[in-house]
């Protein structure tokens, strides 16, 4: 009796298509693992959710596909969670897009706190800054639909994106950060967007999806504050890297952001570390530290979540200022720059395409 390769299980699994998604799957990346051993085929079937309603369709059409190869004696089955990466995957054959499968994005960073007002959009604009001065290839995609703020950080005065046959052109900053935000498509910056959640997650999948981004190193997300809506969006459709948690020395702060690491691990997404923000400020004359919001809380918070402690920033009025008037990438940031270079550090490495099969 012949034997039966892993090749060929790999084609009789592409057969198998997913009743809802009409693709097979191997190309929604729910097949790993593949093994074969004198006649018995063992692998992985990859479940968005362990209890989705068509889990045993696939498992008995899988294993009647694998059955049928000749020189199969016996097949095996086992069932996992998808991780936060292979869900968006998954998740992303339910979006259309212009642009889906044409960008190449090695690194996708969200930044994330549990309120508002620490600092969050500041940490993740002055992010792309520095990584842009280190050489790479940076976009932002600003997923605050209600509160969006990047914009005014980057341009002095507004400008519109472009279209083309490939999607939605993002506006490029005077260093060359691409940039996509609601507040780049309204008539006015004060305009209000009054939106519920479903508009608000349909607006954020087509900033991915219709988005050409082209190709970049880091795409940093800015989420808004919070554990509802917009976030839960990013998690389950935007293939993450990894997210960055935003704190301050606050006690109330420090809870906060305890919501947050938690609802990042409930939804798989890796954690990289944290960043304590407005940890203190530099005397103008002397030099000395001054912990305006009481001592830091960071290594506490570091220690009692598990994650690294990726940096502490001071409270400075110049960034301020420079974020009022569009001119975020004149501050000098030397702060960012060991956290930039710890990232390289501890990011995986880049995949292929956020958008295409786990199998090419």
């Amino acid at each position: 009796m012949a034997s039966v390769t892993a090749k060929q299980v790999e084609e009789a699994l592409a057969g198998v298509m997913h009743p809802e998604l009409k693709r097979n799957l191997m190309e929604l990346g729910m097949i790993k693992g593949i093994e074969v051993d004198d006649g018995e085929v063992r692998f992985t079937l990859l479940l968005p959710f362990l209890n989705v309603p068509v889990k045993d369709q696939l498992m008995s059409e899988a294993r009647a596909a694998v059955e049928s190869l000749p020189g199969v004696g016996k097949v095996s089955i086992e069932l996992a969670e998808m991780t936060q990466k292979e869900r968006a995957h998954f998740m992303s054959f339910q979006q259309e897009g212009t642009a889906r499968g044409l960008n190449r994005i090695k690194h996708v960073v969200a930044v994330l706190s549990g309120k508002g007002g620490v600092g969050k959009s500041t940490v993740a604009g002055l992010l792309a800054v520095t990584l842009r001065r280190e050489g790479h290839k940076v976009g932002i995609l600003d997923a605050d639909i209600t509160g969006p703020s990047i914009p005014k950080m980057f341009f002095p005065t507004p400008k519109r994106p472009n279209s083309s046959p490939l999607g939605i052109l993002p506006v490029e900053s005077e260093t060359g950060i691409k940039v996509m935000s609601i507040n780049l498509l309204l008539p006015s910056e004060d305009e209000a967007v009054i939106w519920r959640g479903p508009l608000i997650s349909k607006a954020i999948q087509q900033f991915w999806g219709d988005v050409f981004w082209g190709d970049l190193d880091y795409l940093i997300v800015d989420l808004p504050p919070g554990t509802t809506d917009a976030a839960l969006t990013v998690m389950q459709s935007i293939p993450l890297d990894g997210v960055i948690l935003v704190t301050t020395p606050q006690d109330l702060a420090g809870m906060v952001v305890r919501k947050a690491f938690r609802m990042t691990k409930r939804m798989g997404a890796p954690i990289l570390g944290l960043v304590e923000n407005m940890s203190y400020v530099v005397c103008p004359n002397c030099g000395e530290h001054i912990e305006v919001f009481g001592p830091s809380k960071a290594a506490a918070t570091m220690e009692r979540l598990g994650i690294p402690l990726l940096g502490q920033l001071p409270l400075d009025p110049a960034i301020s200022k420079l974020c009022d008037a569009g001119r975020i990438e004149e501050y000098p940031a030397e702060a960012f720059i060991p956290i930039a270079r710890r990232l390289g550090e501890i990011i995986p490495q880049p995949r292929r395409s956020p958008v295409r099969p786990r199998h090419e």
